[in-house]
C-alpha cells in the first residue's frame, strides 16, 4: 500500500506545478518580449502558444493523478484526492471538475459505510471504533463532509444532489420543511438528520471563508426548528449581516408562538440568541443538563426593543402553558425540566417582563415551593450571572478544597479553578495547576493554563509576553513552536530581528520532534509559512525538510489540520485548538 502522506504531497505537488502553470504568463511573456526585440519571435503567437502548452500540461498532470487515485488501496485517501482534483480544475474545465466530484462522493460513500476514517494500529473494541465514527460524521469529519466543502463552493446544483441522496438515506427525516405555509408542526431541538447536520456544518464553514449569500442558501431549507444548529448558526451570522439573521429569529419567534409541539426548551433555546449566543442549554425530563458551545467568542448582540420583547411574550406564552398529565407529557423537557428552564430564565424575566415573571414564579412555587431561581446545576447561571471576579474565585477556593474527601475531588477542583482564572488571563492559574496530586493530570491542565494565556496574550497583541509564557510555560515542543511562529508574525513588520529570532525558536521546537512525528512537519510547515515574509531562501529550506519529514510520517496529509487539547473540569470538556491553515501545505504553497 502507498504511504498516504507520499501520496498526499505528490497531489499538493501537482497543486503547486498547476498554479505555477497557470499563473505564469508574466515570466512567459517578458522572455518572449526579450526575443522579439532580437527579431527571433512573433510575440502575440508564441505567447499563447506556450501559455496554452502549460494550461494542458499542468491539467493533464492533476487529471492522471484523479485516474491513479481510482486504483488506490487506502479507500479513504481516494475521495480527497478527488474531490481536490475536481476542484483544481473547476475553473479550467468544470465538466470534468463535476465528474470528478461525483466520483469522489461515491468513493465517500463506500469509505463512510465501512468506517474508514477510523484507524489505529491498536486493537480497540468495535463498540468504542463505532462511537468515535459517529462524533467525526456529526462533527463534520467524514469522508462525505470533505467532499460537500468543496463541491459547496463551485456548484449548488451538485451539492444539492448530494444532499438528498444524504436525505434519502436518513430514517426518520419526513422530507418536509415547515415554512409557515401550513405543514405540520414538528418538535425542537430533536436529533439533526445527516443531510441537516452536514447543511450546517456546510453554512459555517461559507461563513468562516465570508461567503454569506451560500451559506444562507445551503441552510435555509433547515432553519425552521429552535434547536442548537439553527441558533448557533444565526448567532454567528448576526455580526456579519445583522438584519438577516433578526428577521430569520423572529421568524423562529412566531413559528414558536402557533407550534403546539413548542415546550420550555423551545423558550430556552430562543433566550440563547439574545443573551447567550455562544451558550446553548436544554434540561432534560430527568433534570440532566445538556449544552452545546460555539468555539467563537461572542457578545450578546444589541437587539431592538420590539424584538426582545416580543422574545419574552412568546417566551413567557410557552412556559406558562398548563402541563399534560404525567402519562401523557411527552415535551422534550418534562416537569423537572421545565422547572429548571423557568429558574434559569426567571432572572431576565425580571429585568424585562416583571408581570410575566411574578406568573412564572406562582407557577414555579405551586409545584416545587420554590420561587427563586438556583440550583444544584452550574448551567442554572452559567452565562446569564456576572462571573466571579479573581478574587472571590480564590477566597472560595479554600473553602471548597477544605471540605473535599477525597484527592481526586481536591484536583478536579483545581483543575476546575485553574482553566477559570486561565480564561481571565490570571497566572495565577500556573500555581493552581502545579497543586494538582496525579501528575499525569497535572500537567495536561498546566499546558491547558499555559495555552489559554499564551493565546490570550497572542489576541491582545502582547508578543513579548506570549514569548515569556511559551518560554517558560509546560508546553509541549509542538505547542511552543506554534507560539513562537504566531509571535513571529505579530512582530513581522515592527521589528524584523526579533521576529526572526522567535521564528528560528521555532525552527528549534519543531526539529526536537521525532521525524515520524506528523506533529513535526506541521510545525514546520508554520515555520516555512512565516519565513516567507521575512527569508525566502530559508523558507524553501524549511518545506524541504518539512517535505522530508512528511514522507516519514504515516499519518501526514499535508491537509488544514486543527490540534485539539482538551481538559476536563467540574463545569465541562475545555478545548483548546491551534493549527488550521498555519499546518496545510496547500496554503504553503500559495503563499511561496
Amino acid at each position: 500500500m502507498r504511504n498516504r502522506s507520499t501520496l498526499g504531497l505528490k497531489f499538493l505537488s501537482l497543486l503547486c506545478v498547476f498554479g505555477l502553470a497557470t499563473s505564469s504568463r508574466p515570466q512567459i511573456e517578458k522572455k518572449i518580449q526579450d526575443k522579439a526585440s532580437s527579431g527571433r519571435a512573433d510575440p502575440a503567437r508564441e505567447l499563447d502558444a506556450q501559455v496554452e502548452q502549460q494550461r494542458v500540461f499542468a491539467i493533464s498532470l492533476v487529471v492522471s493523478l484523479a485516474e491513479e487515485a481510482r486504483n488506490y488501496q487506502d479507500q479513504a485517501l481516494r475521495p480527497k484526492v478527488l474531490a481536490q482534483a475536481a476542484d483544481v480544475l473547476w475553473n479550467t474545465d468544470n465538466d470534468t471538475g463535476r465528474t470528478l466530484f461525483r466520483r469522489a462522493w461515491d468513493a465517500a460513500e463506500k469509505g463512510d459505510a465501512q468506517d474508514l476514517i477510523f484507524k489505529n494500529e491498536r486493537p480497540i473494541p468495535v463498540s468504542v471504533a463505532s462511537m468515535v465514527n459517529a462524533l467525526r460524521r456529526s462533527s463534520g469529519r467524514d469522508l462525505r463532509s470533505e467532499v460537500l466543502n468543496l463541491v459547496a463552493r463551485r456548484d449548488s446544483a451538485l451539492c444539492e444532489e448530494f444532499l438528498h441522496k444524504l436525505k434519502e438515506d436518513t430514517r426518520g427525516e419526513s422530507g418536509e420543511i415547515n415554512n409557515g405555509s401550513g405543514a405540520a408542526p414538528t418538535r425542537d431541538n430533536g436529533p439533526a438528520s445527516a443531510a441537516t447536520a452536514k447543511r450546517f456544518l456546510l453554512a459555517r464553514n461559507l461563513l468562516a471563508a465570508g461567503e454569506f449569500e451560500r451559506a444562507l442558501e445551503y441552510v435555509k431549507p433547515v432553519l425552521d426548528q429552535v434547536n442548537s444548529n439553527s441558533i448557533g448558526f444565526l448567532s454567528l451570522l448576526r455580526p456579519r449581516r445583522s438584519g438577516i439573521a433578526d428577521q430569520q429569529y423572529a421568524f423562529l419567534l412566531e413559528r414558536a408562538a402557533s407550534n403546539v409541539l413548542a415546550d420550555a426548551n423551545t423558550a430556552s433555546g430562543l433566550s440563547s440568541y439574545i443573551f447567550t449566543p455562544t451558550l446553548y442549554v436544554t434540561f432534560s425530563a430527568e433534570g440532566n443538563a445538556r449544552w452545546s458551545q460555539l468555539e467563537e467568542t461572542l457578545t450578546p448582540p444589541n437587539i431592538s426593543e420590539p424584538l426582545r420583547t416580543r422574545f419574552f411574550q412568546i417566551a413567557g406564552s410557552i412556559l406558562l402553558r398548563p402541563l399534560p398529565p404525567p402519562d401523557q407529557d411527552f415535551t422534550s423537557s418534562g416537569r423537572t425540566g421545565k422547572d429548571l428552564v423557568i429558574r434559569r430564565l426567571l432572572p431576565l424575566f425580571d429585568k424585562h417582563a416583571p408581570e410575566t415573571a411574578n406568573a412564572l414564579r406562582s407557577q414555579l412555587f405551586s409545584r416545587t415551593g420554590e420561587t427563586t431561581f438556583g440550583g444544584d446545576s452550574p448551567l442554572i447561571t452559567q452565562g446569564l450571572q456576572p462571573e466571579e471576579d479573581v478574587a472571590d474565585t480564590l477566597e472560595k477556593l479554600q473553602d471548597r478544597i477544605d471540605r473535599a474527601k477525597t484527592s481526586n475531588e481536591r484536583d478536579s477542583i483545581y483543575a476546575d479553578v485553574a482553566a477559570k482564572l486561565a480564561e481571565k488571563g490570571d497566572v495565577a492559574a500556573q500555581d493552581l495547576a502545579d497543586k494538582i496530586a496525579v501528575s499525569e493530570r497535572r500537567i495536561q491542565v498546566r499546558r491547558y493554563v499555559d495555552m489559554v494565556l499564551v493565546q490570550i496574550a497572542l489576541k491582545r497583541k502582547q508578543a513579548l509576553a506570549a514569548a515569556h509564557l511559551a518560554k517558560t510555560g509546560q508546553l509541549s515542543n509542538m505547542q511552543r513552536a506554534w507560539a513562537y511562529t504566531q509571535v513571529s508574525q505579530l512582530l513581522a513588520r515592527t521589528d524584523k530581528i526579533r521576529s526572526l529570532s522567535f521564528l528560528n525558536e521555532a525552527w528549534d521546537e519543531a526539529r526536537r520532534l521525532d521525524i515520524t512525528d506528523p506533529d513535526r512537519a506541521r510545525a514546520l510547515m508554520a515555520v516555512a509559512m512565516q519565513f516567507v515574509n521575512i527569508d525566502l531562501v530559508r523558507a524553501w529550506e524549511t518545506l524541504a525538510e518539512a517535505i522530508k519529514s512528511a514522507n516519514s510520517a504515516q499519518e501526514f496529509t499535508g491537509e488544514n489540520d486543527q490540534l485539539h487539547f482538551p481538559v476536563s473540569t467540574k463545569s465541562g470538556l475545555k478545548i483548546i485548538t491551534i493549527g488550521g491553515a498555519d499546518f496545510g501545505l496547500a496554503s504553503l504553497f500559495r503563499a511561496l
